[in-house]
């Protein structure tokens, strides 16, 4: 009887174990899938960006970044936060088929309806006002993204903890998009061809992406209840309001800086801002492995450690991109962007805050079930910023927008520290 039970313990142990060794397996694998994407996602800017800059001008760069920057509010729309919302559903569901084809064509039912309202409201922007209007056709072709956007589920391949996928389509996608700037950019007039191949690479792995879903996942599509399809709606609508919050202080600012300073003011702004973003994307594995595997773990052990290496490696990486910001913007865009050269210094100052504030969010807050903290933090945050942007107009100057950012994101960053600490989630064994 007692090796009977002793042998039933070892054994229980050993699965324990196993599953446990399973699931961080799986979190190293996500993070190596994903970190492949990220080192692609900076070398082949590094290659399309100078290039593109010194092809089409300050101008058509900024008109074209400009258009990228008004679409984005659209993507954000037909996300509605189901990044979040539908990556924690099929997280928890995962190993029951019927259930997650019901979250999948539910997301996918809203996600295109939300489509059609996208197309109405941007036309009818466009059509409306001059500084619109004039480049309708960019407008147009840039749209396409929005749908490639919708085709590609990224939450699914999340939610299934199956990120390899996201790194294969994502990167036929950039290298469609690479191929095609190099064979046919040739002078500034061929600028109304950026937003064509950018947006023939989303929908091209879009695409593909769903066939995968429907073929390797067994994903079954069919017409959920309405009440049903409105759950799902209804339970996204504050991870919606979260994620249009951040785009208001991201997305946001080179909208602004491009309709008060005019286009050639946006592409000195983009041209620093995208090196920024690619410093940004590269905690993009770490945020969106993290993030399901705390979901359904809460290994805060493990969690601690790695915010400790993350914070020490960002310090390093912010400080050797302010003293050396004068050499990279010299060396990607030539003479002529010294503009830019100060705008970097500042989103290196900026790159320190930013990342432990993403970390400390949906990684942490919402994986242990205090996600309004880190969706206060970025509505309050937005809040904020549109009211500084606001008062500034009269006076608005190119530096004083990443001063407002900086503060902005000191704002989010203090807000989730505070639900930390009241949760004392940071003490959690």
């Amino acid at each position: 009887m007692l090796n009977r039970h002793f042998l039933t313990t070892i054994l229980s142990k050993r699965t324990f174990n196993r599953f446990k060794d399973e699931k961080i397996k799986r979190l190293i694998e996500n993070f190596f899938s994903l970190s492949v994407l990220q080192v692609v996602n900076y070398i082949l800017p590094l290659v399309t960006l100078p290039y593109l800059v010194r092809v089409l001008g300050a101008e058509k760069f900024g008109l074209v970044m400009f258009a990228n920057a008004f679409i984005q509010y659209f993507i954000m729309l037909t996300d509605y936060g189901f990044i979040l919302s539908a990556t924690r559903e099929i997280s928890v569901h995962r190993e029951d088929i019927k259930k997650v084809s019901e979250i999948f064509t539910s997301v996918m039912i809203i996600k295109m309806v939300l489509f059609l309202v996208s197309l109405i409201i941007l036309f009818g922007i466009v059509f409306s006002f001059d500084k619109f209007r004039n480049d309708w056709q960019l407008y147009f072709l840039t749209s396409g993204m929005i749908l490639g956007n919708i085709l590609f589920p990224i939450w699914f391949f999340q939610g299934m903890e199956r990120m390899k996928y996201i790194t294969i389509l994502n990167i036929t996608a950039k290298t469609i998009f690479t191929v095609l700037i190099f064979v046919f950019i040739r002078n500034q007039g061929d600028y109304i061809y950026v937003p064509v191949f950018n947006s023939l690479g989303f929908i091209t792995a879009g695409i593909l992406s769903f066939w995968i879903v429907i073929k390797y996942f067994k994903i079954r599509l069919y017409l959920p209840k309405i009440s049903r399809i409105y759950s799902y709606f209804k339970d996204s609508t504050q991870y919606f309001l979260s994620r249009v919050s951040v785009s208001v202080y991201t997305s946001s600012n080179t909208f602004v800086v491009g309709l008060f300073l005019g286009n050639t003011a946006a592409g000195y702004y983009s041209a620093a801002e995208k090196l920024f973003l690619a410093l940004r994307m590269a905690y993009t594995p770490l945020n969106t492995t993290l993030y399901p595997y705390m979901c359904n773990t809460r290994n805060l052990r493990l969690y601690k450690k790695i915010f400790l290496l993350a914070f020490i490696v960002n310090l390093a990486l912010c400080s050797s991109i302010f003293l050396s910001s004068g050499f990279i913007i010299g060396l990607l865009y030539g003479e002529g962007f010294q503009v830019s050269v100060k705008l970097l210094q500042m989103f290196s100052i900026l790159g320190l805050i930013i990342v432990p504030s993403i970390l400390l969010g949906y990684p942490l807050l919402a994986a242990l079930g205090h996600p309004k903290y880190a969706n206060m933090s970025v509505i309050v945050a937005s809040v904020f910023h549109l009211i500084m942007l606001m008062l500034i107009i009269p006076i608005i100057k190119i530096y004083f927008v990443v001063i407002i950012a900086m503060i902005t994101e000191t704002v989010v960053l203090l807000i989730r520290v505070y639900g930390i600490r009241k949760h004392k989630l940071w003490r959690t064994r």
